[in-house]
């Protein structure tokens, strides 16, 4: 599964790299322009996740002369020959790289290989080898990135006893920092966490004359109306909120009668502890004083090769991720930090582009330094930027149960006792009252599941939630969406027999788009998320 999504990952990323690459020609990252050190060290990355090719490559054009960074990147500099000195670079950093700053180094290095690659004119007798290398560079490239997240220092000791929430709940703070609180917030457990894609979301919406919104999946496995109610009331901040909240889920996520131990470990947390003393967790809001090593990426030729690009970026920066041209990494913590309530917000301020800012891009690498190690699970490398996690796998009954013995609804914890009165249904009514006061839209979803789930059991259960939910959707002025047999024998679009795949989490996008009775609120700001 992590193969396949490594390369489908790549790909994604090489199409955004080229375009980045000339986008960020446009701008001056710093003021330094110091060429980076181009002199091949001897060796070669052992991990077979690289490509040996390209360390044989390497290797053979260890005493090429570095041509000077500073000067006009066509035709004086050879991209060609920058994008194999870079390359050398990266190979022999990676061999010793051990942090999470090495692995950043590493990536910055493959990303300029990339963009010098990639400049290689169409019209080079050079060109198809070029075409290949960039496709082995952008796999080293997602390698680094992986490690590079799979070593970061998280949350010093802040902890919510639940790995997978300590993962969302960094890269929400992160997402708010970096773009603003999402327009549109999807909260639930994991049906929801691969149930509904963020960006397929933004983009239908967009399609349908709502462009420009937020779309961020906070949701977490396992969890309950108990824990979404804690998200939404206890861990975020009031400022952190969303325009609208999605909530998709089904029946499982509100059986007071079974045992919640995703909200128990929870509540017993230190996390916990701290949010009962009022203190709420936040990233660091001070960037340690580095000074960067800039490169240059390539410059736009002569021959229009980022003609396309340029003609698409030539607008007034309007803020959002891509609104600081340079990429920084900084070395020093960047997990949570608790802050007391009152403490000073840190606003970010895009840098404006102007007429001296449009000659290189220079992008700054940190200085490198030891940090503490952990370990990520694979569930969490699989999330993407706004949160979702998309899953490849396509359920089939007939090779499904060869690995797993099948449970009947009678005999599953998660219908355990059922009741959906008590503690879920307290929860749930507190989320409703909560968002009401704050004019905040809700929408809850019931997610599809396969017929093969659906015993009688489990089937009687769906009825009795559907009918109650549908009463308080009415009493309480919620909107409820009831998906639960959408499709019928649709074994495709699901990853087992009660988790979609992403095939059918981009169908529960278009239709939750499509959705005309659904007033779907307009960007609260001008910055994109990308």
């Amino acid at each position: 599964m992590i193969r396949r999504y490594i390369a489908s990952l790549s790909t994604s990323i090489l199409k955004r790299t080229c375009a980045a690459a000339a986008v960020l020609a446009l701008t001056v990252g710093c003021s330094s322009t110091k060429p980076p050190n181009t002199a091949a060290a001897s060796g070669s990355i052992e991990s077979p996740v690289l490509v040996q090719s390209s360390t044989s490559l390497l290797a053979k054009n260890d005493n090429q002369t570095q041509k000077s960074l500073s000067a006009a990147s066509c035709p004086q500099n050879d991209g060609f020959t920058e994008a194999v000195n870079f390359a050398t670079q990266a190979s022999n950093l990676a061999q010793s790289a051990n942090s999470k700053q090495d692995w950043d180094e590493v990536a910055a290095l493959w990303v300029q290989a990339v963009a010098w690659m990639q400049a290689v004119p169409p019209g080079s007798p050079r060109r198809a080898f070029a075409e290949k290398k960039v496709i082995e560079y952008m796999r080293n490239l997602v390698y680094s990135q992986q490690q590079a997240g799979a070593t970061r220092s998280q949350a010093s000791t802040v902890s919510f006893s639940s790995d997978l929430l300590n993962e969302q709940l960094e890269l929400y703070l992160s997402y708010v920092a970096a773009v603003g609180p999402p327009d549109v917030l999807i909260v639930g457990s994991s049906r929801a966490l691969q149930g509904v894609d963020p960006k397929q979301l933004k983009q239908s919406l967009a399609q349908r004359g709502r462009p420009g919104l937020k779309v961020f999946n906070f949701s977490v496995n396992g969890a309950t109306a108990q824990v979404v109610d804690f998200q939404l009331r206890r861990l975020l901040k009031p400022g952190h909120l969303p325009q609208m909240i999605v909530w998709a889920d089904g029946v499982r996520g509100f059986n007071s009668g079974r045992d919640d131990r995703t909200f128990n470990s929870i509540v017993d947390s230190e996390g916990s502890q701290l949010l009962a003393a009022g203190i709420r967790p936040e990233l660091e809001l001070e960037e340690p004083n580095v000074i960067p090593l800039c490169y240059r990426f390539p410059q736009p030729c002569a021959n229009n090769t980022f003609r396309k690009a340029l003609a698409f970026v030539d607008r007034p920066f309007r803020g959002g991720e891509d609104a600081q041209p340079t990429i920084k990494f900084i070395s020093g913590r960047t997990g949570l930090l608790p802050v007391a309530e009152n403490a000073a917000r840190y606003e970010l301020k895009p840098i404006a582009a102007n007429a001296a800012t449009q000659k290189a891009q220079l992008i700054p690498v940190s200085q490198r330094t030891r940090v503490a190690m952990r370990q990520v699970s694979e569930l969490a490398d699989l999330i993407d930027s706004n949160g979702f996690m998309a899953m490849s796998g396509t359920y089939n009954p007939n090779t499904y149960y060869r690995e797993r013995a099948y449970v009947s609804g009678q005999y599953d914890r998660d219908y355990e006792n059922f009741n959906l009165g008590g503690k879920q249904a307290t929860a749930f009514n507190s989320v409703v009252a909560f968002t009401k006061a704050r004019k905040i839209p809700l929408i809850f979803v019931n997610l599809p599941l396969t017929d093969d789930y659906l015993d009688g059991t489990r089937l009687w259960a769906e009825q009795q939630f559907r009918q109650r939910m549908q009463q308080l959707s009415r009493q309480k002025g919620f909107a409820f969406r009831d998906l639960s047999q959408r499709w019928p024998g649709r074994n495709d679009y699901f990853f087992d027999p009660s988790h979609l795949n992403h095939f059918g989490a981009i169908a529960v996008s278009r239709l939750l788009a499509a959705d005309s009775s659904i007033v779907w609120p307009r960007p609260k700001s001008s910055r994109s998320d990308g």
